[in-house]
């Protein structure tokens, strides 16, 4: 297998921690960024022990020029990126009305701008590629709301959008986009999720620990973005409200309304 370049954001745990593990020892040479030093070393020592050459870049998502020094730390190094794949984000729980608009701002400019402008950094790398593939983590809260999710749901919409224009945009550069939609998986985003004050909430929620495996959640990712999917939802039953939202709608809002939002 050739060398590849890849990229993953959101590496110092979880789900980008996961990934990261399942490249390694491919011969790929992966670059990691998050923001945590620390945790993203631990990732990085591990994927070494497996063989990987592994550079690691801490950013900061909600700052463009930390996401700048990252892309250009970036392309001062290669000439070409063969994956992209978009982990780092944030959740949130809060009703709308308790939230002030600064959380939802927040929200946005993590999980939407600053993965955006991270994919427009880099796209002349991904077009040198010839052969790129882009992974990104949404949501199944990016197909439908849901109580205490309104701008984290927001903000999953919102890259829907953008990374399905920027499939068609760029189909002729061979770049392939999987927009990969997780349910509950047994990470710890619960614990930094935005409560209404705009601070991590700090409780690990029932659902969240009770979900699928993180490994689990990875090995699908990683399949299907090597296969070129399109999309691809990720979970346990509650995957199935995907499907009641779009063929049973009057279901769907009944479980959504009495569902625990935690």
């Amino acid at each position: 297998m050739d060398k590849r370049i890849i990229a993953i954001t959101g590496a110092s745990s979880g789900i980008g921690r996961a990934l990261a593990l399942s490249y390694a020892g491919e011969g790929n040479h992966l670059i990691l960024a998050a923001l945590g030093q620390a945790e993203l070393e631990k990732t990085a020592e591990a994927c070494r022990e497996k063989g990987s050459e592994t550079t690691v870049i801490e950013f900061d998502l909600s700052k463009p020029e930390s996401v700048k020094s990252f892309t250009d730390s970036i392309a001062a190094k290669h000439d070409h990126l063969d994956r992209l794949i978009h982990v780092s984000g944030i959740s949130q729980r809060s009703r709308a009305e308790e939230a002030p608009i600064d959380v939802d701002r927040k929200i946005m400019e993590i999980n939407y701008f600053g993965a955006i402008e991270v994919t427009k950094n880099l796209l002349p790398l991904l077009k040198a590629s010839k052969s790129a593939k882009i992974g990104v983590t949404s949501s199944i809260s990016g197909k439908f709301g849901f109580p205490l999710r309104s701008a984290y749901a927001a903000s999953k919409f919102a890259l829907h959008g953008f990374f399905e224009s920027l499939r068609l945009e760029h189909y002729k550069d061979n770049i392939s986009v999987t927009i990969m939609c997780p349910g509950r998986v047994n990470t710890p985003i619960s614990l930094s999720a935005l409560n209404a004050q705009g601070k991590a909430q700090g409780v690990m929620d029932p659902g969240q620990a009770n979900g699928i495996p993180v490994e689990k959640c990875a090995a699908q990712m990683k399949r299907a973005i090597e296969k070129n999917k399109k999309e691809v939802f990720i979970g346990g039953k509650e995957i199935l409200m995907v499907y009641f939202k779009k063929f049973i709608p009057p279901l769907f809002y009944k479980i959504a309304r009495k569902t625990n939002p935690t």
